[in-house]
């Protein structure tokens, strides 16, 4: 291994699962650091620094979700919840408690893949920067200095509440935002519950930047949970 070879540290109780992770993190060259409860996982944590985190919610010892909790008091890890809990309340809690993503047993080897290398990516910059000026995802284009937006060669005129959603989506990008998320971020905290905003405002995004606002690409929904823009990177 060398120096600078990811460290994904997996806090998982399932042998069988650790080896599915193991085998499938090892052959894309990053290192594994392994165990099977969350007051092993929170001392490695403190130890090893990793850079990311895998983190089942269904631990022996102490829940994943006090797990992210604990986690978010002292660092910015990126958390990446793997679990067999498909309820969208486990979900939100999660993400709303600091984790940057989740997946939902089973899923496929590429799509871990895919959410480690965006949370790799957001952890490599500042807080609240992008590493372009400039973010592209398929036919969208949005010039971040000029707060300028194109779909193919057409420039798309949004309204000052729609383009600050944009924006807050592309800090997100690749990672799933919830409701209460971006209603915080983009109305306040006292629109956190109001996600008729939303809706709305998403609506009339899609209208604007999907070429089949019925069919989304770009911005693609997380059922109950919410919103997902495509990585550009």
């Amino acid at each position: 291994m060398t120096a600078a070879t990811p460290v994904v540290l997996v806090i998982e109780d399932e042998p069988q699962m650790r080896r599915f992770l193991r085998g499938a993190l090892r052959a894309h060259q990053y290192q594994v650091v392994e165990t099977a409860s969350a007051r092993e996982g929170l001392a490695q944590v403190a130890g090893r620094n990793p850079d990311v985190v895998l983190l089942d919610l269904g631990l022996p010892d102490v829940d994943g979700l006090q797990v992210t909790r604990e986690i978010r008091r002292s660092s910015r890890i990126p958390i990446i919840v793997l679990s067999a809990r498909g309820q969208e309340h486990d979900k939100v809690t999660a993400l709303d408690l600091g984790a940057d993503d989740y997946l939902t047993k089973p899923f496929a080897v590429s799509e871990l893949l895919a959410r480690i290398r965006v949370a790799l990516r957001h952890s490599a910059l500042p807080p609240g920067s992008s590493s372009d000026s400039t973010f592209r995802a398929g036919e969208l284009r949005v010039d971040l200095i000029r707060r300028q937006v194109f779909l193919g060669d057409e420039e798309a005129h949004l309204t000052p509440t729609e383009y600050k959603l944009l924006a807050t989506m592309i800090r997100h990008a690749g990672r799933v935002v919830t409701h209460r998320q971006l209603l915080q971020e983009v109305w306040g905290a006292n629109y956190a519950d109001q996600t008729h905003y939303l809706r709305v405002y998403m609506a009339q995004l899609r209208h604007k930047l999907e070429r089949d606002s019925t069919r989304p690409r770009l911005l693609t929904t997380e059922p109950g949970v919410g919103y997902r823009l495509r990585d550009g990177m």
